[in-house]
């Protein structure tokens, strides 16, 4: 038996985000040499602020009419992406190659019909018996395929049907840490051989007032003006929810390497953890994740993407983290993506682990996304990336991804 471990690499990359669609339009406006600003709109969902996604052409991606109109516009971005990172894969209308691809979605609770929604709240206001009205509402009114396009793993069966990614498919739900799963999942079946090629990844929509309305009930949204993630740490802080897709595939270096693939880079490490948002507890978690993956953490100059929220106390505690990893040998230089994209959920580690893999292979970093002090300047060619990210309620965990000793992709 062979325990040589497999080498994970990523060899394509689909994004879409309030900041544009596809790798250039990312690189161009984070590492553009001026500090990037944030899309956000203050009226969609006021009073609070979001980051909306860019329009994109779904039909480049999802061509049937008839699959379309099955999709809400969670699943249109998440099939779409997909698509992108096919195609940037070279995998895409490969019948063979879709065959053995296997799929790991990190989804949430699927879209509902809001305007159902509120004719059903709106009747119970004037009910005589409230509670027979909306079980009467429920069992005659309602949709039959209401309840389908709320099923989380939907999304990996229209991905499955409209690109013929027909291998393994899962997916989990769990909010940011649905996201983490999803890649350390591959991650440790690639490098164990229990696969080879992986589509990995998920979508949120900030926009829907579905969304809105959930994340307000646990007291998590910031209102008002944009805020940078860390100016936030006055009070509980506060979220600004971002919409995003982005998709990866994952594959092991012999799979690439047979098929003529150049990586954008290297997954070397994820770590991942649980605990409850007690103060000091997610601190804690994350030193024990640090204290796994130390012997490869290099020292010396360390560029850092925080998938911070902006909550308190994990807000502080997650700066302090990052910042104290001097004590260890290296010097972080630290970017809070929420700042410019907003908290995307599901697809949070997806988009920031996509993120990496561009840097690495543009040979280059993002500039700091504002003035806070937290955010230093790096002006080298990166070999490694940490990528860090705390949920907002539960959650934390580590990535390394590195520059492989391989030619890479530098479109």
């Amino acid at each position: 038996m062979n325990s040589e471990k497999s080498e994970v690499w990523v060899t394509g990359v689909g994004l879409v985000s309030s900041l544009g669609e596809g790798l250039d339009s990312h690189w161009e406006q984070l590492a553009g040499g001026a500090r990037p600003a944030a899309s956000v709109d203050k009226e969609i969902q006021a009073p609070y602020p979001v980051h909306p996604i860019v329009d994109f052409d779904i039909a480049t991606q999802i061509p049937k009419r008839s699959d379309q109109r099955q999709m809400g516009k969670w699943q249109h971005l998440g099939a779409y992406t997909a698509g992108l990172a096919l195609d940037d894969a070279g995998i895409a209308h490969d019948e063979e190659l879709l065959a053995a691809t296997n799929m790991i979605v990190a989804a949430g609770g699927g879209e509902r019909d809001i305007e159902v929604d509120e004719a059903i709240m709106e009747g119970l206001d004037t009910a005589e018996d409230p509670g027979a009205y909306l079980n009467g509402t429920l069992m005659n009114e309602l949709r039959p395929t209401l309840f389908l396009a709320q099923l989380s793993n939907l999304m990996a069966g229209n991905i499955s049907i409209v690109h013929g990614v027909t291998d393994s498919s899962r997916t989990f739900m769990g909010e940011e840490m649905a996201g983490v799963s999803a890649i350390e999942t591959a991650v440790g079946q690639i490098r164990h051989g229990q696969g080879e090629v992986f589509l990995v990844g998920g979508a949120y929509i900030a926009e829907r007032a579905d969304m809105t309305l959930l994340m307000e009930m646990g007291n998590t949204l910031l209102k008002g003006e944009h805020v940078p993630v860390w100016s936030r740490e006055d009070g509980d802080g506060g979220m600004i929810m971002g919409s995003a897709g982005a998709f990866l595939i994952l594959e092991s270096r012999k799979h690439a390497e047979a098929r003529g693939v150049k990586p954008y880079a290297r997954i070397s490490a994820v770590v991942s953890g649980r605990c409850r948002r007690q103060p000091g507890a997610a601190r804690d978690s994350a030193e024990a994740l640090l204290d796994r993956i130390s012997d490869q953490i290099p020292e010396g100059p360390l560029p850092v993407l925080s998938g911070c929220c902006g909550l308190q106390p994990q807000l502080s505690e997650e700066r302090e983290f990052l910042q104290e990893l001097s004590g260890r040998g290296a010097e972080p230089a630290i970017r809070g993506v929420n700042t410019v994209l907003g908290n995307n959920l599901e697809a949070q580690f997806p988009v920031n682990v996509a993120l990496a893999s561009l840097a690495i292979s543009r040979g280059g970093f993002f500039d700091p996304f504002d003035d806070s002090g937290v955010e230093r300047e790096f002006s080298g060619k990166p070999e490694s990336i940490l990528v860090s990210s705390w949920g907002h309620w539960r959650g934390e965990s580590l990535a390394l991804v590195e520059k492989p000793d391989a030619p890479l992709r530098e479109d």
